[in-house]
């Protein structure tokens, strides 16, 4: 299942058997102080892994790009961030690859909503093309599951905090999770203009949300919570890869 595992005699059979790879991407940025850097990138992992279960051997896992578009993070230590153009050059690259040696089929199953609006504009370039390209963020995917939280929610809040109190626990530090901006007051207006989903876009840095870059309240999740999360998502996302695998 894992693309990295395997030697090239059975990535060669593998083409044929797992006609889909799926890529996960991503980040490597600040979440708190109470969660690991690296969390975007373990939950992309742990979700494709996941959704290759569900799809019984016909997916293979690339190995993971734990690097994003995360400028917005640079204002908080430790934060490496990719340009969006380099992101995208990366992605393309590591496709191009697979497809000189047979796959036509790839899913990008990105942990980092930064790295949507260049995962948008790269799905434009395969459009006319061969293959079959798709991507979709996690979180967003079981959006309706997501109640009983702070009215402002999002980075390191109540949801991905759920997500890795159950994929690795290990990497929360618990005893220093703390909420960060929770409702519309409390945000400067550039950080609550940034919010709109509709009409006119802007982009903040983290900092200018909360000095702590945290959008909700962490405290709350459980792990159970992130149990129904992460299933989920499998769930919906190997559904919409069956049936691409199918096309």
């Amino acid at each position: 299942m894992k693309l990295a595992e395997m030697t090239t005699d059975q990535a060669q059979e593998a083409v044929r058997r797992s006609p889909l790879v799926i890529l996960p991407v991503g980040a490597q940025e600040q979440h708190g102080g109470g969660m690991a850097m690296s969390t975007d990138t373990v939950r992309a992992v742990g979700v494709s892994e996941r959704v290759a279960e569900r799809l019984a051997g016909r997916a293979v896992i690339a190995p993971v790009v734990p690097y994003g578009v995360s400028p917005h993070h640079l204002a908080f230590a430790g934060t490496m961030s990719l340009s969006p153009a380099t992101f995208m050059s990366i992605v393309r690259d590591l496709i191009a690859s697979l497809q000189s040696h047979g796959w036509q089929r790839f899913l990008v199953i990105t942990g980092h909503g930064g790295n949507n609006a260049a995962l948008s504009v790269l799905a434009q370039e395969y459009v006319r093309s061969e293959l079959l390209f798709a991507w979709t963020p996690i979180t967003s995917v079981v959006s309706d599951l997501i109640t009983d939280v702070s009215a402002v929610h999002g980075h390191a809040g109540e949801a991905e905090t759920a997500q890795m109190l159950y994929l690795a626990p290990d990497l929360v530090q618990a005893d220093r999770l703390e909420p960060g901006a929770t409702t519309l007051d409390e945000l400067s207006t550039p950080a609550r203009l940034s919010r709109q989903t509709r009409g006119p876009r802007l982009s903040v840095g983290f900092d200018e949300y909360h000095k702590r870059g945290v959008l909700g309240d962490p405290r709350r999740a459980t792990a159970e919570d992130g149990r129904l999360l992460v299933e989920t998502a499998a769930d919906r996302i190997a559904a919409f890869a069956d049936e691409l695998l199918s096309a």
